[in-house]
């Protein structure tokens, strides 16, 4: 197996950076052997940082990948699938390139973000950055349990990395990222039974309902897909909350080895089950972006280190 990003399916962390940036035109000669520093950067970090669980990925642009990488392209990457319907909308806001590191220390993340920056001067141009954080015992600000229905152990790497089916690009993980704004106060006017029926399980304790007593409108039910072979849709979920005052919410982060299962689990959140059944949680989320990349294996990039 080639040697995996170690942040593509890493346990949970304290802290965590988003750096989304766009290339500069005409610097992709440049830019190939800087993304394999990076990369590797990143890798060697995770061992003297091991202390503070220091993780990270580099992943690229679905609609920047063939400016960087002509003619090697993995097999499903595809841009964002922008949804629409009603009050619900996830759009697509697409960026060439996306760092994504967590650690326990603030101040270990604070410093590595900035030499990541400055290994790419003059190459990109930093369009977003946001920075997440652990709450309470691993809730989204809603206060529910996230990430209840992650795979565990080996199983990660299982439903987050690409395998046989695409040789030169195993190892790799296909990633979409959202930013979720909620309307705090416009839900925390709600009932505690009634957040419990739009989740799909109890606040408290963690307990999901049971599938009769679950209402189709909840969120655990327009996400908890099977395929047609009635095997489950995994994603690796690798969301945290962010924010401040003014805008908070969930980064959602979905690593997966295709990218089919997170945009089936969208379409049944947004445009629900052809019964008028949609994601009622999406009545108190608002998603501001919606992105799609690719993180390739270390040795993919690796490749390119001395181009």
């Amino acid at each position: 197996m080639p040697r995996e990003q170690l942040g593509i399916c890493a346990e949970g962390n304290l802290h965590s950076v988003y750096l989304m940036f766009n290339a500069n035109d005409g610097v992709e000669d440049q830019l190939r052997p800087c993304l394999a520093n990076v990369a590797q950067y990143i890798y060697e970090l995770s061992d003297q940082y091991a202390d503070s669980a220091f993780n990270g990925f580099v992943a690229i642009g679905a609609n920047y990948w063939d400016t960087i990488f002509d003619g090697q392209r993995p097999a499903q990457l595809r841009p964002f699938p922008a949804m629409n319907e009603g009050n619900r909308d996830a759009p697509a806001i697409e960026y060439d390139l996306f760092m994504h590191i967590r650690c326990d220390r603030y101040d270990i993340l604070h410093l590595v973000a900035n030499e990541i920056s400055q290994m790419f001067e003059g190459l990109v141009e930093l369009i977003e950055e946001e920075r997440g954080f652990r709450f309470m015992d691993s809730r989204d600000l809603t206060g529910f349990v996230d990430g209840t229905e992650n795979p565990k152990g080996r199983s990660r790497q299982e439903v987050a990395l690409v395998a046989d089916e695409d040789i030169s690009f195993k190892g790799g993980s296909y990633v979409h990222v959202q930013k979720y704004a909620h309307n705090l106060s416009k839900w925390n006017r709600l009932p505690q039974k009634k957040q419990e029926d739009i989740i799909g399980r109890t606040k408290q304790d963690d307990i999901e309902y049971a599938s009769e007593d679950k209402p189709l409108t909840s969120h655990i039910k327009r996400v908890n897909l099977k395929d047609a072979d009635g095997k489950s849709m995994e994603i690796l979920r690798q969301s945290m909350p962010f924010g401040s005052l003014r805008e908070q919410g969930l980064m959602f982060i979905s690593t997966c080895h295709n990218p089919t299962h997170f945009e089936e689990m969208l379409r049944s959140m947004i445009y629900g089950d052809g019964h008028g059944n949609h994601d009622h949680l999406m009545q108190f989320t608002k998603a501001l972006t919606g992105s799609s990349f690719f993180a390739p294996s270390l040795d993919f990039l690796a490749q390119f280190a001395n181009d």
